[in-house]
């Protein structure tokens, strides 16, 4: 059998067993594939929840399935049958020394529950993906409403009206959270044989990410944030328009990039006069430069909207200013150097719905290590009769007897 190609090969020796839906435990898997690691998904016939879910191409194949399951082996098995159950047990705790490790979101009880694999395989790791800690049912957006973030978003002009984020960030994170506890649960067998179950809800990455940057005790210690439109909490920065009606980002968080920002719009003097009427030096301290956003804010907006963007970039550039244009994602990468399509994060494949487009590898660049080819996702079931044979050693008999009971089906 051909074996794939991976981004990077650090963690070839690793099979994983996936078999979950939505952002956090494909990407977990995914993330683990794009280092090496082979990865099995089990499908049920007919795809799961998310095998149709949006973006859609014209044709209603889904590029958010074809995103997340890139490089991944599909079995497709009929897990409502009894037999189906127990072959998708049978590959999840299948032998070798690397294998028994297991991806998934199902929930923590029923024929997925680590007490019942763990039965046929004492050093079985399970990575379980779950909403709240609790067990119940719980997405990214429903996590994110009961944590608060969305009563800090939006304009100061309506405070009580919630607005949601785009981004899916308790699930992006849980994913990439997941794939280190995997391999740290993995590292932790090889040293004393003893699997385990892991468990990573969104509703604790959440509350542990707040609490990382601050916000629990600043909470506990002061109350709830209020909203402050695009401006940036606990330093400078926030939305500026230009001449030609471009908008801008400028952000100055350390003492370099504000003293940059003074010099390439020339608000020494002005600035120094604030300072000296408030008696206080923006030099050194972000949170000084934020209590008094209200009074340089406007100084700012007058020194910007007098120039054009090119005219911007060309002051802020050299002088090492942070600063980012607002731009949708389709003028972004048709115009945008640094995100271009042409970095060899990306390459050009065909995908399961019949579009060719840019697919991304790993993140991350090791000098060390060589990239290798991305693969596309599979079709559902591609896979099916090879994994069945390879990994269960079930003979061309066998394996045509359950595509007779319909319990297995390939693409």
């Amino acid at each position: 059998m051909e074996r794939p190609s991976y981004v990077y090969n650090l963690l070839n020796y690793l099979r994983i067993v996936e078999c979950a839906s939505f952002i956090a435990g494909p990407s977990c898997a995914l993330h683990l594939h794009q280092f090496g690691a082979e990865v099995i998904r089990i499908d049920p016939i007919g795809g799961g929840p998310d095998f149709k879910r949006w973006p859609l191409s014209p044709e209603g194949d889904s590029f958010y399935w074809e995103g997340l399951n890139k490089g991944k082996r599909s079995v497709a098995i009929d897990l409502t049958k009894p037999q189906g159950r127990e072959l998708a047990t049978e590959i999840i705790t299948a032998s070798g020394p690397e294998r028994g490790l297991f991806v998934t979101n199902f929930p923590k009880n029923g024929f997925l529950a680590h007490h019942a694999l763990s039965k046929l395989r004492p050093d079985l790791i399970t990575v379980r993906v779950a909403g709240w800690a609790d067990g119940s049912s719980a997405l990214d957006y429903t996590v994110n409403a009961a944590i608060g973030l969305p009563y800090m978003t939006g304009p100061t002009e309506t405070p009580d009206q919630p607005v949601n984020h785009v981004l899916p960030a308790w699930d992006l994170l849980t994913g990439a959270y997941a794939a280190f506890a995997t391999l740290a649960a993995e590292r932790h067998r090889r040293m004393t044989g003893i699997g385990q179950e892991v468990t990573v809800p969104l509703s604790n990455m959440a509350m542990a990410s707040l609490g990382h940057m601050g916000q629990i005790a600043e909470v506990l210690t002061g109350g709830d944030r209020p909203r402050m439109g695009n401006a940036l909490f606990g330093a400078f920065g926030r939305d500026f328009v230009t001449a030609d009606g471009e908008r801008v980002m400028v952000v100055a968080i350390t003492a370099k990039q504000w003293s940059g920002l003074l010099e390439a719009l020339q608000l020494h003097a002005q600035i120094a006069q604030i300072e000296a009427t408030y008696n206080v030096s923006f030099a050194r301290d972000e949170g000084v430069r934020f209590k008094f956003r209200t009074v340089l804010f406007p100084v700012f907006e007058r020194a910007i909207e007098v120039l054009t963007l090119p005219a911007l970039k060309s002051v802020f550039e050299p002088n090492g200013v942070c600063w980012g244009a607002y731009q949708s994602l389709s003028r972004s990468l048709r115009e945008d150097p640094r995100l271009s399509l042409q970095n060899p994060l990306f390459q050009m494949l065909d995908h399961p719905s019949g579009h060719e487009y840019p697919a991304p590898g790993a993140a991350a660049s090791l000098n060390g290590s060589q990239r290798c080819a991305v693969r596309r996702a599979p079709r559902l079931g591609e896979h099916t009769d090879e994994v069945l044979a390879e990994v269960l050693s079930m003979s061309d008999a066998q394996i045509g007897a359950l595509h007779d009971a319909g319990i297995v089906a390939n693409a």
